[in-house]
């Protein structure tokens, strides 16, 4: 087995361990294949709103628990930010877990020096500051279209086709959704301003991105429900975003393109690996 391919920071958030839409094999896969002197748990790790409405807990959300602890044993330094779903963990900032540092809010600055605020997000949604009601509703809206979701890419496969995100698509095609998102990241970009930094790293919004945004250094880590995204901080400082659903389809085109190339007596390609 090849070695983890190591960073010098990991970022992660909205997995919604307890959730039937959590992608945790993935999420296994990419853990078991990267790791980091640091790794920001960015929020909503777990989804205590699912879980107070019933009890879901495989044994693959245990096994990414297990993981993590695994790294932190091994030296690896967790800090925990939580957000709207796992918010009951605001009720323990400053204590240690298992080796896991539980925070509001982070100031995480990168080997270049540059310096990022590092925030779920979740305090500037005014939906869930000053709606709460209207947020679950949109999250048994969102619920139900991961479910529709997931029985039409179970049918999808059994004809050989490939992942596909209804809830990312609706998020990138629904007017509403993308003055959203733009209206979220002013929002971050003005509190890392008032921050005195140079950059945000934020979850919330399940939508990944890295851009400049208002002379503010925008970066948001995605989730590991829909797009299944990370993103990593280089030894150089570099920020790169990670795309793990992207990388297994190309993994799965090159084993394709292998086996067909054996079957022709053709030498096989390389595999591609990630970022």
């Amino acid at each position: 087995m090849n070695e983890p391919q190591r960073f010098r920071t990991l970022f992660l958030s909205d997995i919604h361990l307890g959730t039937r839409g959590c992608q945790a094999e993935m999420l296994i896969d990419f853990l078991r294949e990267h790791d980091a002197d640091r790794i920001y748990l960015v929020g909503d790790i777990f989804d205590g709103w699912r879980l107070k409405k019933g009890w879901y807990w495989p044994q693959t959300h245990n096994d990414v628990v297990q993981k993590l602890l695994r790294k932190a044993r091994k030296g690896t330094e967790i800090i925990y930010i939580p957000g709207n779903h796992d918010e009951v963990m605001r009720s323990y900032l400053g204590s240690h877990f298992g080796g896991i540092d539980v925070r509001d809010r982070d100031i995480h600055e990168t080997a270049d020096g540059t310096r990022y605020l590092v925030i779920h997000g979740d305090q500037f949604d005014m939906v869930v500051r000053n709606a709460k009601w209207l947020a679950h509703i949109g999250d048994w809206a969102y619920t139900a279209a991961l479910w529709f979701n997931g029985w039409f890419n179970r049918v999808k496969r059994l004809w050989g086709g490939q992942y596909w995100s209804l809830s990312r698509w609706l998020k990138l095609k629904v007017k509403q959704a993308v003055n959203f998102i733009g209206a979220f990241e002013e929002a971050l970009a003005a509190e890392a301003r008032r921050s005195r930094v140079d950059g945000v790293i934020c979850g919330h919004i399940h939508h990944a991105a890295i851009k400049s945004q208002a002379g503010i250094r925008y970066v948001n880590t995605g989730d590991w429900v829909e797009s299944c995204t990370a993103i990593a901080e280089t030894e150089t400082g570099e920020m790169v975003l990670i795309d793990w659903v992207e990388i297994a389809r190309a993994r799965r085109r090159a084993k394709l393109i292998d086996l067909r190339a054996a079957k022709a007596g053709k030498p096989a390609k390389v595999k591609p690996r990630a970022a």
